[in-house]
């Protein structure tokens, strides 16, 4: 609750500069609105249009292509495809979706995948963050796929380039006047640097030990914590 605090805390001195503050997330455990209803209750003062989601990206990429996906992801996240045909799929959309992660489901997957659909990961996370500690993400199960048939998916979410510009847009923001604040140092940092953003890593969440050392060039700044970051970013940064 502290923590909450805090955050909420500074969040409410970002807005009192001429910041602009967006959300972004890879998580397809929940919809959109879910997400948001949840960070209200927590008191975020937050507005929808201030999250980006990875499932956004993915809906916006089926509407481009007009297919109709085999979605493989949590029940919570399917809101946000409301409206998307999925009778007689042609394509597969895979999120985090461990109910659905078994080798019937992923069979009938593998025999679209070589039939010629499309395959369409919301992300490639190697691994999450749960309560009982870490956890497989999708990529493993992504990328088992991509070897079994030969094939490579189209990725969506971070660390994908168009994922962060997409969340620029409308801000009005370069990507060198942005500063991106994550815990996972490829995904979040890596992905944010590769289009020029600056990148804190913080040793909160799913971080680990030398988490730093994985990208190259090496974070911006690491961090304890978010408001660590969020100190650096109102003390040298503005």
């Amino acid at each position: 609750m502290q923590l909450c605090q805090a955050h909420r805390k500074l969040l409410k001195g970002l807005r009192g500069t001429s910041v602009i503050v967006r959300f972004v997330t890879n998580t397809t455990k929940e919809s959109k609105q879910d997400l948001l209803e949840r960070l209200r209750k927590l008191e975020f003062d937050i507005s929808e249009d201030e999250i980006f989601t990875s499932l956004t990206a993915a809906r916006s990429l089926l509407e481009q292509k007009q297919v109709r996906p085999m979605l493989l992801v949590d029940d919570r996240a399917l809101p946000d495809f409301k409206g998307i045909q999925t009778t007689d799929p042609n394509a597969v959309v895979m999120g985090l979706a461990p109910e659905h992660f078994h080798y019937q489901i992923l069979n009938q997957a593998f025999r679209l995948l070589l039939d010629g659909a499309p395959l369409i990961a919301i992300h490639k996370a190697r691994y999450y963050k749960r309560k009982d500690g870490l956890a497989l993400g999708p990529g493993p199960f992504v990328t088992a796929l991509e070897y079994a048939t030969d094939t490579k998916a189209t990725v969506v979410g971070k660390p994908e380039k168009t994922f962060f510009l997409e969340a620029l847009r409308g801000t009005g923001c370069e990507p060198e006047e942005a500063v991106m604040i994550g815990d996972d140092c490829r995904d979040d940092v890596g992905g944010a640097q590769d289009v020029g953003m600056l990148g804190i890593l913080v040793k909160t969440g799913k971080y680990r030990a030398s988490d730093e050392e994985k990208i190259n060039p090496p974070p911006y700044l690491t961090c304890e914590s978010f408001p660590h970051a969020v100190d650096h970013i109102l003390q040298h940064l503005l």
